[in-house]
């Protein structure tokens, strides 16, 4: 029972976190505003998370494990891997869409003045995109003897994505990323 509320109270900091990160102001957060935010003291925070770094490296286990339990699904469920380049492109708008905070998280916004290894381990979880897009782009072009080179293709979709993160991050959330996607993605991915 008490795992269950530890559980609880990390789960309901790091979703306070992310949601204080959807402020398009671009604050700096403190403990001190996320445990006012919270109405529970500092030290209540760090009972949970040892550093404001820990909980943001929840964060982004949580990016982490929720994307790449969609790119297992697509890649399992779809056989066709330009497809696959498509689906997996397209979760990637949508799940900034519907996670503003979290975008802010993957574009190194929110880390600016954070620990360095957090920048590094979004850098690594944006490598492993790139190279989920990649394995894709070769069952492509296996499949159809197009003369398109796999890496090129996914470094260019995941620019295209990070860029369209930015954009939406920049514009205070206003411009969904997933504006023109389709009819984006038809030219990026041939």
């Amino acid at each position: 029972m008490a795992q269950d509320r530890t559980t609880s109270r990390k789960q309901q900091i790091l979703e306070t976190l992310a949601h204080m990160l959807e402020t398009p102001k671009r604050e700096k957060i403190t403990t001190a505003a996320l445990a006012a935010k919270l109405d529970v003291s500092e030290a209540a925070l760090y009972r949970h998370f040892a550093s404001k770094a820990q909980m943001f490296e929840g964060l982004i286990e949580f990016i982490e494990t929720s994307v790449f339990g969609v790119i297992n699904k697509i890649t399992t469920d779809e056989p066709d891997g330009a497809k696959q380049a498509q689906l997996i492109v397209t979760m990637l708008l949508k799940f900034a869409e519907k996670n503003p905070g979290m975008t802010r998280v993957l574009i190194g916004d929110a880390l600016v003045n954070e620990d360095d290894a957090l920048q590094m381990r979004v850098n690594q979880l944006l490598e492993r995109l790139e190279i989920s897009l990649k394995q894709s782009l070769k069952i492509a072009v296996a499949g159809s003897g197009k003369k398109i080179m796999p890496e090129t293709q996914a470094n260019l979709l995941i620019c295209y994505v990070i860029g369209r993160w930015h954009q939406y991050a920049k514009s205070g959330f206003k411009r969904k990323p997933t504006e023109f996607a389709q009819s984006q993605l038809t030219i990026l991915i041939s």
